[in-house]
C-alpha cells in the first residue's frame, strides 16, 4: 500500500485515506457510488479491503455490506435467485 494513500490510526494500524472521517470514502475509489466505481489501487489494496466480501459473494450474507451501501442510500444487495428447473415432460 503506497504510504502516501493511508493515515495511522495507532502505531500498528493504518487507515486508506479517506475512511477515518465522516463520511467515510476511500480517496481510491474512482467514480460516483450506486453508480459505478472502482478501486485505483486494487492490485495494492489494504488487507481490509481484501478480506471484506460484499454479500451473497459465497452464497453469504454480510451485514457489514448492507451497512456499507445504507451509508450511502443504496439497498441491500440480494441473494441471486437460482432459476426453477422443471422436471421434462414424460410423454
Amino acid at each position: 500500500m503506497p504510504d502516501d494513500q493511508v493515515v495511522l490510526i495507532t502505531p500498528h494500524r493504518v487507515a486508506m485515506r479517506g475512511t477515518e472521517s465522516k463520511p467515510t470514502r476511500c480517496t481510491a475509489l474512482l467514480g460516483e457510488v450506486g453508480q459505478g466505481v472502482r478501486c485505483t489501487l486494487y492490485q495494492e489494496r489494504s488487507s481490509t479491503c481484501r478480506e471484506f466480501e460484499a454479500s451473497w459473494v459465497n452464497g453469504e450474507h454480510n451485514p457489514h455490506c448492507d451497512a456499507a451501501r445504507g451509508a450511502h442510500g443504496l439497498p441491500p444487495l440480494m441473494p441471486p435467485v437460482s432459476p426453477s428447473v422443471s422436471p421434462e415432460r414424460v410423454a
